[in-house]
């Protein structure tokens, strides 16, 4: 009997291909065969800018490379050119680095939660996680002027000392009763259950041949977390999510136990920049900034995995070369994978749990 195959393209405007990703499957019936992840629709040439702009012009750009975790890319192109010029900072702008960062994730996971319930058909779960996001942009708002693309990590530290840290202490108050609503209304549903567990599965030998890292990998049994090794976070206790199941349950599992421990994280730092002398820093003069020449990398735990930054340098005003490394464009790569052997309604279940966004994948 001849077996008949088809192709079909998901996105690339598909709601939850969230951005334009194209996923051109080959299926047999509803069974998928095999998935091709076609990017490069939203490609914006963030590497290529690097080369045509100073570094001062250059870093309000890098916000806009994950749109939901901006403070972590700006922090990594920060820090090769602070390598570059010798920089230290005070334990004050350490903390206020972490206590952003921290919110941030928050911020990033609460967003994943809610359009991936969506995703899956739940609308409910969208308006709470967003309900709770919004407490985030909006200190974000007060302390930087903006709700997403923020410019407030300069190079040689922060741009103005830390404020409005009650509104900081109100939201970590609230964030945990609302974790314990999300576990009645989304953990334990039925329906959620069936629709992620043992789906998607991520063995270790596969999560480490695709290169993938963060939340991902952990959700899979590795205990890698880069912020153990991070100089920001030396003083600061917090235990690594690690679950060993891999599916797309685990996924989300691992996310909202990741909040939590961010809490935590930013309750410590709370205690200490409450108690703080004003910021003293040394911020660089933009007009006088050169990075030395030769070559400087760098590496962040960002919400969507390990996320590194490469510069070459001549000496000169404008960099030679950047290269960006980010979490999202190796989950897609692993769609060729996971996907295979599984059905078309699971394929936006499963691609969703791995927390991808384009403009990640499009640097």
């Amino acid at each position: 009997m001849t077996v008949t195959t088809f192709k079909l393209n998901l996105g690339p405007q598909h709601p939850s291909t969230h951005g334009v990703l194209r996923l051109i499957l080959e299926l047999e019936g509803e069974k998928i065969l095999s998935c091709e992840p076609d990017v490069g629709y939203l490609h914006r040439g963030m590497e290529k800018m690097a080369e045509k702009m100073t570094c001062v012009q250059y870093l309000p750009t890098v916000d806009r490379i994950d749109y939901l975790a901006g403070f972590f890319y700006s922090e990594l192109f920060i820090r090769n050119i602070e390598k570059g010029l010798h920089i230290e900072h005070s334990k004050k702008t350490k903390a206020i680095k972490v206590l952003l960062l921290e919110l941030n994730r928050i911020a990033s996971h609460l967003l994943w939660i809610g359009a991936f319930l969506m995703d899956l058909g739940a609308t409910s779960p969208f308006f709470y996680a967003f309900r709770e996001r919004e407490m985030i942009l909006r200190y974000f708002e007060k302390l930087t002027g903006q709700r997403m693309m923020y410019n407030y990590f300069t190079f040689g530290g922060v741009r103005r000392d830390i404020d409005y840290l009650e509104d900081v202490e109100d939201i970590i108050k609230i964030l945990p009763s609302k974790l314990k609503d999300y576990e009645r209304i989304i953990t334990k549903n039925p329906i959620f259950i069936s629709r992620t567990q043992g789906k998607g599965i991520l063995d270790i030998k596969t999560a480490k041949n695709y290169a993938i890292t963060g939340v991902n990998l952990r959700a899979s049994g590795v205990n890698y977390d880069l912020r153990s090794f991070d100089e920001l976070y030396r003083d600061i206790e917090f235990n690594p999510v690690i679950r060993n199941e891999g599916d797309s349950l685990s996924r989300y599992l691992a996310r909202v136990e990741e909040i939590s421990e961010s809490i935590k994280i930013i309750s410590q730092l709370l205690d200490y920049l409450k108690k703080a002398e004003p910021l003293k820093q040394n911020l660089i003069n933009p007009l006088t900034m050169r990075l030395p020449e030769g070559e400087y990398y760098s590496e962040i735990e960002a919400p969507r995995g390990l996320a590194s930054c490469y510069i070459k340098s001549t000496g000169d005003e404008k960099l030679y070369r950047l290269k960006w490394r980010t979490g999202s464009y190796y989950s897609v790569n692993l769609l060729r994978k996971l996907l295979v052997g599984n059905y078309l309604n699971d394929a936006i279940a499963i691609a969703g749990s791995l927390d991808i966004i384009l403009p990640e994948v499009d640097k």
